[in-house]
């Protein structure tokens, strides 16, 4: 068994970014996998698999411990996610490891990144919109059952053929499912069922043989630590922040996986980093900010600071 470092190290940023967010594990890890240490795709995804089940469950266990986890909605997912991630881990077993299947594995786990990431930015706009409306308590929500276990049906295969879903797919259903709950809420619920989730796709990967020894062991060196160390700085680092860069290179690995050559992709990317720095501004105008400043500084009988900062913003106006 071989211990790589850097794999280590990837793990460890990577388990640190889910340990603050709360997402991002499978739709990092595997593309780092395969991208960045040439490992074949199906084993990627089953390695990734098997690390999760040891990752996941301390992000579980803190929102069990504060009581925003409905162990019954948990209980229906689980009914409908278990079974099928069995199903996908068998289906990745079909494909096998001919080049054109791996291929097809790479399309598929691109398809699901794109996914994600489209699901991660709706769950972004929904939460900067839902602070007054989804005012449920988790507990005291009307289970779904039919629609629930098909939510986790969905996830489940999606999970064992890509090992990306849970924390990125699943939760955006979830979020239209039962719109009374906020995200946090329905974030715990999400990470109590993705431990079974996890584990039963981490059986089926081992049952079917696709996991390296080696890689598996570098992950759970790097992330374990790393996922207790990102929930420590979880209250510190904004959510908000993190999110986007975590969408944004999950949406440039999916566009790669999917076949989208590099030029092209690196045009799509400057554009969307464009459109994004572009509605920032156009939401948050800055610019605004300054003049608050300078409002407030003269309303306080600051006028000598006023104009001290109106003198150096006209001086820097005048440089070539």
């Amino acid at each position: 068994m071989h211990i790589d470092p850097f794999i280590v190290l990837g793990s460890a940023i990577v388990g640190v970014l889910v340990g603050m967010t709360g997402a991002g594990g499978g739709a990092l890890m595997t593309p780092m996998l395969i991208l960045l240490f040439g490992v074949a795709p199906s084993a990627a995804i089953s390695s990734d698999l098997v690390a999760a089940v040891l990752m996941r469950p301390f992000g579980a266990a803190v929102h069990i411990r504060r009581g925003t986890a409905n162990l019954r909605l948990v209980g229906w997912m689980v009914l409908g996610s278990v079974p099928m991630a069995f199903l996908g881990a068998y289906l990745l077993h079909l494909m096998g490891h001919a080049k054109q299947a791996q291929e097809h594995v790479e399309v598929a786990l691109g398809a699901a990144l794109l996914l994600g990431a489209g699901a991660m930015v709706l769950r972004y706009l929904l939460d900067n919109h839902s602070g007054r409306e989804r005012t449920g308590v988790v507990h005291e929500v009307r289970v779904r059952p039919l629609p629930t276990i098909l939510v986790g049906m969905l996830g489940g295969v999606v999970v064992g053929m890509t090992s990306v879903g849970s924390g990125s797919l699943m939760i955006i259903l979830m979020l239209f499912l039962y719109p009374a709950l906020s995200a946090g809420q329905l974030v715990g619920t999400d990470l109590s069922q993705a431990v079974p989730l996890t584990a039963a796709a981490a059986l089926g990967a081992l049952a079917f043989g696709h996991v390296e020894v080696g890689v598996t062991a570098s992950l759970i060196i790097g992330s374990v630590p790393a996922v207790l160390i990102g929930s420590m700085f979880s209250a510190s680092v904004p959510d908000r922040y993190v999110r986007p860069g975590i969408a944004f290179v999950i949406f440039a690995s999916g566009l790669k996986y999917v076949g989208v050559e590099a030029g092209a992709l690196g045009w799509v990317l400057c554009g969307v980093l464009l459109a994004a720095v572009s509605l920032w501004m156009a939401r948050a105008r800055p610019w605004r900010r300054a003049e608050n400043v300078l409002e407030l500084a003269s309303a306080r009988g600051g006028g000598e600071l006023e104009q001290e900062v109106l003198g150096v913003v006209s001086s820097r106006s005048q440089l070539p």
